[in-house]
């Protein structure tokens, strides 16, 4: 089980924004571990510590990175959408920041499936010849985008959407995150 904040726990907190912020603890420290491996010689054997770490990350991008987009995407970036309906410089600057935040989600992930095999091999024991240049570069990017969205975009949204929106963040990301029944009615 992955120790580093994540997005599993999200809808617990009071402030839902701070639950992204959370989840990009995690992701920072995840990717800071990509870059050290792509710096790294790879023997063979594999070294445990190139085990360890590619086994880490391979589990991570598959069951925190992958949610945290969509949820990003589905949640978050929706409600800033409803919110910059009223128009003005803010909403123009928010919409062209999720466009933009939105086209670094599919390029990071087209990046991990570009490395992902060799990732998964590592984690088994399995020596491969990672491409250093990829990993590094997708480290970098994702550090980036993570500190684009935690310095610019997560204060403009918390501004645009005020107590309301923030509420129905929270509120959706509850729902999302625990099983919440609601009966049908005829």
């Amino acid at each position: 089980m992955i120790s580093e904040p994540n997005s599993a726990n999200a809808g617990s907190n009071d402030d839902p924004l701070m639950d992204f912020s959370n989840c990009h603890v995690g992701i920072i420290n995840n990717f800071e571990r990509l870059r050290k491996l792509a710096a790294m010689e790879i023997e063979d054997p594999v070294q445990p510590e190139v085990k360890e770490a590619a086994k880490k990350l391979h589990a991570f991008f598959a069951d925190v990175v992958l949610e945290h987009h969509s949820e990003e995407e589905q949640e978050l970036f929706s409600e800033v959408t409803d919110s910059a309906r009223v128009g003005g410089d803010e909403a123009t600057l928010a919409l062209s920041m999720i466009d933009q935040l939105t086209e670094e989600h599919r390029s990071l992930e087209r990046q991990w499936a570009a490395i992902e095999k060799d990732i998964k091999a590592l984690s088994k024991g399995k020596h491969v010849d990672l491409d250093n240049d990829a990993a590094a570069k997708l480290a970098n990017e994702y550090l980036a985008h993570a500190n684009f969205e935690e310095q610019a975009f997560l204060p403009l949204a918390a501004k645009m959407l005020g107590e309301r929106g923030l509420s129905s963040l929270g509120l959706s990301l509850h729902m999302r995150h625990n099983d919440v029944s609601i009966p049908n009615y005829i």
